[in-house]
């Protein structure tokens, strides 16, 4: 088990790396796609990554959301499923609840400023997804 958490936080930093490399011609949602998402989403979001086996459940191809939906991308379920704070989950318990991990980073914007970045960071990412539907 050690084994398979050290190869996930090293494939991560790749992708960190690599999300860095670029990121002057990324979108701020998708640098934030690059660093919380990529590792297990995938790099273009179809979840085809090489460390799919280190995973218990696997992730959903996130250029579909909208083609599963009508042709619709369903922003409000999205921005719910990232946050995490709401309540739904929809991913089990497989994926991190990032509105709390990303107030955590927000900590010394106070209550209100913090509730601020982390909603904008949400919302950016969301957009992002918007963007790569198929």
């Amino acid at each position: 088990m050690k084994i398979k958490a050290i190869t996930f936080g090293i494939a991560a930093a790749a992708l960190g790396v690599l999300g860095a490399c670029s990121a002057q011609a990324q979108s701020v949602g998708e640098q934030e796609y690059m660093r919380s998402c990529a590792t297990c989403h995938g790099v273009d979001g179809t979840s085809n990554t090489p460390f799919s086996d280190l995973l218990t459940m696997a992730p959903p191809d996130l250029t579909t959301l909208a083609g599963s939906n009508d042709g619709v991308f369903p922003m409000l379920e999205v921005i719910h499923l990232i946050d995490g704070r709401s309540g739904l989950r929809g991913h089990g318990s497989e994926m991190p609840i990032w509105g709390d991990r990303y107030s955590n980073d927000a900590d010394l914007a106070g209550t209100y400023g913090a509730e601020l970045i982390v909603r904008g960071r949400v919302l950016e990412l969301a957009e992002y997804l918007a963007s790569i539907q198929q």
